[in-house]
C-alpha cells in the first residue's frame, strides 16, 4: 500500500457488522425451527429430519455455487443471496399465519432458505483479505474478528431466540430473521467497494472446468485436504449434538427453551473470548498445538453433559468448550487465505464448505433415532467419546505440522487495528 493512502477500515467494519446482523438472524431461526417442530409434533425424529433438510442444501449450495460466486462477483453475490434467502424465510411465518404450513412445505422452505443463504456467506468470506489489507489489519486479526462476530451472534442470538420463542412464539422469530437478511444486503450494497476480489486471475473455461479446478486445488494441497478429513468426522458428531441432543436435553432435563438458548449462548460467549485471545496474542504460538488442543477440549463437552449436571454447571461446561473452540476457525481462515488464490476463493471456499459439512445432514438425520435407541445419556456419551477419539488422531498426522509454516497473505503487512 502506498504511503499516501491511509488505511480505510470502514468497509471491513461494515462487512463484519453485516455478518453480525445476518448471523444473529440465522441463530434465531436455527433454534426457532427445531423448537417449532419439536413443539408441534413432539417427535425427536422429525426434528432430526428438519435438521437434515436445513443442512443438506448448505452442502449442495456450497459445492456447486462457488463457481457462480466467482463469476457473479463477491459483492453482488452477497446482496442477491441475502435478499433471496430472506424472502424464502419470510414465507414460513406467512404461510403459518394463513394456515397453509404443512410439514413438507416447512421442509421445502427450510431447504431453499439454506440453499440461497450459503453463497452469500461464501462471497463475504472471499472479500475479507482485501478489506483487511485496505484497513491495515493482519490476516490473523481479520479472521479472529470474523470468528468473534460468528460466535458473538451465538452469544446474542441463542439466548435472544430462547427468550423470544417463549414470549412471542417461533414464527414471529422467523419474521425477525427475514428482516436481518434485508439489513445485511443493504449494508453491503452501500458500503463495500465493488472492485475488490471481483476479477478472475484467468479467463473462465466454463462451469464444469472451473468446478473441477477448485476440487483439484483442494486435492493438491495436502494440509487443506487433511484438515477437511478431520472436519468431516467432527462436524458429523457436533451436528448430532446441536440439532437434536441439545434441544432434547433442554426440554427433558431443564424444561425450557430458555435453557437451550443459555447453553448455546455460553458456547458462543466462550468462543468470543477464545477468538479475542487468539487475535491478540495467540497467533504468536504454534497453530498446530492450539488447533489440536482446542478440538480435544471442545469435543469432549457432551461427555460431561451426559451426567445431567445442574443448569449453571452445564452452562459453564459449554463456556469452557467455547473458549477452546474460539481459535479454531481463525486458524483455519488464516491458513486458507494464505494458500488460496484470490480468483479461486468462491470455488475453493464453496468446495471446502461442502466437504466439511458433507456429513452434517447425516448426523442430524441419525441423531433422532440414536436418541430413541440409546437414550439421551447414551447419545451424549457416544458423541463425546467418538469426538475425543477423532480429535486425538490429529496428533499422528505429520501434514498438520505445515500449519506452523506461515505464508505471505494479502494483509500480511498490516499491523492490526487499534
Amino acid at each position: 500500500m502506498e504511503a499516501s493512502l491511509a488505511p480505510d477500515r470502514r468497509p471491513l467494519l461494515v462487512l463484519l457488522a453485516a455478518n453480525a446482523i445476518s448471523l444473529t438472524g440465522n441463530r434465531l431461526s436455527m433454534l426457532a425451527v427445531p423448537w417449532f417442530v419439536l413443539q408441534t409434533t413432539g417427535s425427536a425424529t422429525l426434528t432430526g429430519v428438519t435438521g437434515f433438510f436445513t443442512l443438506l442444501p448448505i452442502v449442495l449450495s456450497a459445492l456447486f455455487g462457488g463457481v457462480v460466486v466467482d463469476r457473479l462477483g463477491y459483492k453482488r453475490a452477497s446482496i442477491v443471496s441475502d435478499l433471496a434467502s430472506g424472502l424464502t424465510i419470510a414465507l414460513i411465518p406467512a404461510l403459518d399465519a394463513a394456515g397453509r404450513l404443512e410439514f413438507w412445505v416447512l421442509l421445502a422452505l427450510t431447504f431453499f432458505g439454506a440453499l440461497l443463504d450459503t453463497p452469500g456467506a461464501t462471497a463475504r468470506a472471499a472479500l475479507l483479505p482485501e478489506l483487511a489489507e485496505r484497513g491495515g489489519a493482519r490476516i490473523e486479526w481479520a479472521t479472529s474478528a470474523t470468528q468473534i462476530v460468528d460466535r458473538g451472534a451465538r452469544l446474542l442470538g441463542a439466548p435472544l431466540a430462547g427468550a423470544l420463542i417463549a414470549l412471542v412464539g417461533p414464527t414471529t422469530v422467523l419474521w425477525i430473521d427475514a428482516a436481518t437478511f434485508a439489513v445485511s444486503a443493504l449494508m453491503v450494497a452501500l458500503a463495500i467497494p465493488g472492485n475488490l476480489a471481483a476479477s478472475r486471475e484467468e479467463p473462465s473455461a466454463g462451469y464444469v472446468a472451473d468446478f473441477k479446478a477448485g476440487l483439484a486445488f483442494i486435492r493438491r494441497d495436502r494440509l487443506i485436504f487433511a484438515i477437511l478429513l478431520f472436519l468431516v468426522a467432527t462436524n458429523f458428531l457436533d451436528t448430532a449434538w446441536a440439532t437434536v441432543a441439545a434441544p432434547v436435553l433442554a426440554r427433558d432435563v431443564y424444561g425450557s427453551a430458555v435453557a437451550l438458548g443459555l447453553l448455546f449462548g455460553a458456547s458462543g460467549g466462550g468462543a468470543v473470548a477464545g477468538a479475542l485471545l487468539y487475535g491478540a496474542v495467540g497467533y504468536r504460538f504454534p497453530r498446530r498445538t492450539i488447533f489440536i488442543t482446542g478440538f480435544v477440549i471442545a469435543g469432549t463437552a457432551p461427555l460431561f453433559l451426559a451426567t445431567f449436571p445442574p443448569l449453571p454447571l452445564a452452562v459453564a461446561i459449554q463456556a469452557v468448550a467455547g473458549v477452546a473452540a474460539g481459535p479454531l476457525n481463525p486458524i483455519l481462515g488464516a491458513v486458507e487465505y494464505e494458500r488460496i488464490p484470490a480468483g479461486m476463493r468462491g470455488r475453493v471456499f464453496g468446495a471446502m464448505t461442502a466437504a466439511a459439512w458433507g456429513a452434517m445432514p447425516l448426523g442430524a438425520l441419525l441423531a433422532g433415532p440414536l436418541v430413541v435407541g440409546l437414550g439421551l445419556r447414551g447419545t451424549l456419551l457416544a458423541v463425546g467419546g467418538c469426538n475425543l477419539a477423532a480429535t486425538l488422531s490429529m496428533l499422528f498426522s505429520p501434514t498438520l505440522r505445515e500449519m506452523d509454516a506461515r505464508r505471505a497473505s494479502p494483509a500480511a503487512a498490516g499491523e492490526g487495528l487499534g
